[in-house]
């Protein structure tokens, strides 16, 4: 199998099966915020050591290999001891407990940092003003020399699938943290892509709904505006790792592998592809929404326009009756037998004159 086909298969196993949460305490088999630490030699996970220390004073006394070392919504506490046995800055170490961070990669000596959002897509039987469409989550990565160390907040996006399937190809574990980090970019991109199609089938029921037939009535601009919120939430997750994304395609770093680095490019792509369509769903929402208020307008100019209407047949037996309602001596036809039968036949004769009118000119 060729590399390209190697890392392209580790990257998309997101897609295959249903993925295992492995972030909880029960199955943690080092407990507390662990969720898993191994080492990697020549790409192939060793015999298990009892401490995270252990595995680190292994893999540097023998200077062969790697520690991959995974943890879920540490506390400062927990992660103060992981920053100081592999040496992390403070800064990344602050950032790496605190979520809510931007996508973004930064270099510290010999030591990447990288924060990934990760978003997954909400099921829900019908889309409504409140619905929740889009959740989000994030992913940590240091890749040092001889280590890396991923930091994952939220329920989803588990790496216990992508681990067992790059496991299953030793050859791209052994390019080091570097493959390991270009797994974990692509995964989490083939998740926005996964996201993007799902929301889409979103918008498509709601522009359905907006230009059928009925669209001013049963349309809701509640659920547009809810759709645009959350668009808004994954264009955040997604448009901001464009940089880091370039940066590690394009410019040498020492973490990273330069046969690692250009299938980096591939990544970028299928980012950009994602980014055109949350830009394509942001005009095509706006342009539904701007449809679905002409559309209410349009009712509401209908609406006034048959009030207008009805309010000038009304008028007309209101301004004869109520002329004679005066009740003047001197009034034509006052005392003629024939006056009244006449009278309403007018009333009659001009309230179906204006009725049929109106009806021609659409305003009934």
């Amino acid at each position: 199998m060729s590399m390209v086909g190697n890392l392209r298969k580790v990257a998309r196993l997101g897609r295959r099966g249903r993925r295992v949460d492995l972030s909880h305490p029960a199955r943690s088999p080092l407990g507390s915020a662990v969720v898993n630490c191994v080492l990697y030699r020549d790409g192939k996970r060793q015999e298990a050591v009892s401490t995270v220390e252990e595995s680190v004073a292994r893999v540097r006394k023998q200077r062969h290999g790697f520690v991959w070392l995974g943890l879920h919504e540490p506390s400062e506490t927990e992660f103060a001891r992981v920053a100081a046995l592999f040496g992390l800055h403070p800064l990344a170490a602050e950032d790496a407990v605190q979520a809510h961070q931007r996508p973004k990669l930064e270099q510290y000596d010999d030591v990447l940092f990288a924060v990934f959002k990760t978003v997954a897509y909400v099921e829900h039987e019908q889309l409504t003003a409140t619905s929740e469409v889009v959740t989000t989550g994030e992913i940590m990565v240091f890749a040092g020399p001889d280590f890396v160390v991923t930091v994952r907040h939220g329920r989803h996006g588990s790496l216990g699938p992508l681990r067992e399937e790059l496991e299953a190809v030793p050859e791209q574990l052994a390019k080091g943290p570097s493959a390991v980090l270009h797994a974990i970019a692509d995964h989490v991109v083939d998740d926005f892509l996964t996201v993007t199609d799902a929301v889409h089938n979103d918008i498509d029921a709601v522009e359905t709904e907006v230009f059928s037939p009925q669209g001013n009535q049963t349309a809701d601009a509640g659920r547009i505006y809810q759709l645009k919120r959350e668009l808004l939430e994954l264009k955040r997750a997604v448009v901001p790792l464009a940089r880091p994304l370039k940066t590690l395609s394009t410019r040498p770093l020492r973490a990273v592998d330069p046969e690692i680095r250009a299938y980096f490019r591939d990544v970028t792509d299928h980012l950009d592809r994602a980014i055109e369509q949350i830009t394509g769903f942001t005009a095509l929402l706006d342009s539904i929404l701007e449809a679905h208020l002409a559309q209410v307008a349009v009712g509401q100019n209908e609406d006034a326009r048959k009030f207008t209407a009805w309010a000038a047949i009304i008028a007309v037996p209101t301004m004869v009756t109520g002329m004679y309602g005066m009740r003047f001596d001197h009034m034509p036809e006052l005392h003629w037998p024939f006056g009244y039968p006449l009278v309403l036949a007018l009333i009659a004769t001009a309230c179906f004159l204006l009725h049929r009118s109106f009806k021609r000119n659409g305003w009934l």
